[in-house]
């Protein structure tokens, strides 16, 4: 089972995305092991569409995977897909039910080839 370790300190800047107080690590995670997502990070969480319903259903979830997962986007140390996998088995730890995960997991399949595969085209999966 997943643990993280740190407690999720953020702060928001001018521009509106987070920046990490404190780091943050994870235990176990499948195909990635143990990884640690420094302070200083800057972050947007999840970007889910700000239509209501969208954001009704899957917005302010899955924070933690959220983080992690533009971490390994940023820093392109895995394939897209197992950032992805990351992404779900996480935010399953976290609690986020599983029609949210599906959801979310679906749309970084699909949306994720802009922030991800567009940069970093040695690692495309």
């Amino acid at each position: 089972m997943t643990k993280f370790y740190g407690e999720m300190r953020v702060a928001k800047r001018e521009d509106g995305r987070w920046v990490l107080l404190a780091p943050i690590t994870y235990r176990g995670v499948p195909d990635i092991g143990d990884i640690t997502v420094p302070e200083g990070f800057d972050t947007d969480f999840a970007s889910v569409p700000r239509l209501p319903f969208m954001f009704w259903l899957l917005g302010d979830r899955a924070d933690y995977a959220a983080v992690l997962h533009d971490y390994i986007y940023r820093n392109a140390s895995y394939s897209r897909a197992i950032a992805d996998a990351a992404f779900r088995w996480v935010a399953e730890h976290e609690g986020v039910n599983w029609l949210a995960r599906w959801t979310m997991w679906s749309g970084l399949r699909v949306g994720g080839y802009w922030a991800y595969d567009q940069k970093h085209p040695e690692n495309r999966v």
